[in-house]
């Protein structure tokens, strides 16, 4: 077979259907995601070992076929014929190589176009501080990054510093200079990049993901002196981004981080991409600015009140993730029983509802 050749059919399946993922397991067909459902390609046979073999075998080159076989897995970024790009994890399962593909559109898409709150301009505005941008994996965080960035890199002349692994969204130059350093190929690490980061003059810089406490600690002190620094982290709401942060430190340490994370920190997007009714999905999105109330309460380590502060400051631009739905539902976007399924508080969803 040419695996070169089906590699390409299946990626040109997973661009034209709209599908977020192309997965290869052996034992089953290829199978994409389409707004959240997982669909095996009929039309495909079922996978052997020699098939998921061939078929990543084409997408990597030595050095990265010899970190797979010594890590058990890698990550990495694969340019599809300049049509597509596709983020891209090859693991090993039950000892046969599998891989996860992530389609990232060429376009970058703005705020506007994503149906993301008018809010996140202002924050494409800032100067200066820590903006973190959370949900569970596959919500969009990454296209919400890009989107803010890129409303940067066409309206001041900045210099954007990403670290990322793998690179995702290309940017194309516009009014700032954008560097982006890819962990593996332009920088060995997340820490090492970040040692360097603040020697390079930058303006705006973006951590793909806050992996560690030394990340975190570097994040911190780049919007303390002065950057606007944008990452993200796999949480569930702005209380428990902040309880993450704050316990990935040492007893010892997490005075100071408090302290920092109280002063650096202007704001939180939680968001959760909902199915919308006639297909697609929906960005709902709790949103936080750190207001005094707030810096008070990560000072005081009363992280478990941030919740009702939020709920009580519509007012002030912020929007609690129940309220977001609410707001869905309302306008027809979403059902009912969707947005039950993604809330963190169902019960208090249906008094919002009832409210409303």
């Amino acid at each position: 077979m040419d695996y070169k050749q089906k590699l390409n059919d299946l990626l040109l399946i997973t661009a034209k259907q709209n599908s977020s993922d192309l997965h290869i397991a052996v034992g089953r067909r290829p199978t994409i995601r389409i707004d959240s459902v997982l669909i095996p390609l009929a039309k495909e046979s079922i996978i052997t070992k020699e098939d998921a073999e061939g078929l990543v075998g084409v997408m990597l080159t030595p050095d990265q076929m010899k970190e797979l076989l010594e890590r058990r897995q890698i990550d990495f970024s694969y340019n599809f014929e300049d049509k597509a790009r596709f983020r891209v994890n090859v693991y090993f399962q039950r000892g046969f190589v599998a891989a996860a593909l992530r389609l990232i559109p060429a376009q970058i898409r703005t705020i506007e176009e994503l149906s993301l709150p008018p809010i996140l301009h202002d924050f494409a505005r800032m100067n200066q501080g820590f903006i973190l941008i959370v949900g569970p994996a596959g919500h969009g965080k990454s296209t919400t990054l890009a989107a803010m960035l890129d409303e940067v890199n066409h309206t001041r002349n900045d210099h954007i510093v990403t670290v990322e692994d793998p690179i995702e969204y290309i940017f194309s130059q516009d009014r700032s200079i954008v560097s982006q350093r890819e962990v593996g190929d332009d920088t060995l690490s997340f820490q090492d990049a970040l040692r360097a980061i603040l020697r390079q003059d930058p303006d705006v810089l973006m951590v793909g993901e806050m992996r560690d406490p030394e990340t975190i600690a570097t994040a911190m002190t780049a919007a303390e002196t002065g950057h606007l620094v944008f990452s993200t982290l796999h949480t569930n709401s702005a209380s428990q981004t902040i309880d993450r942060i704050i316990d990935s430190f040492p007893p010892n340490q997490q005075g100071q981080v408090i302290s920092q994370l109280a002063s650096t920190l202007v704001a939180t997007v939680s968001q959760r991409l909902i199915p919308r009714v006639g297909g697609g999905r929906v960005p709902a999105a709790e949103i936080m600015l750190v207001n005094p109330a707030i810096r008070n309460l990560i000072r005081e380590k009363k992280i478990y009140q941030i919740d009702l502060v939020i709920e009580t400051s519509v007012q002030d631009g912020m929007m609690s993730l129940n309220r977001s739905l609410v707001n869905l539902i309302k306008r027809k976007e979403v059902s009912v029983e969707q947005a039950e399924a993604y809330s963190l508080n169902p019960s208090e969803l249906r008094i919002l509802l009832e409210r409303s």
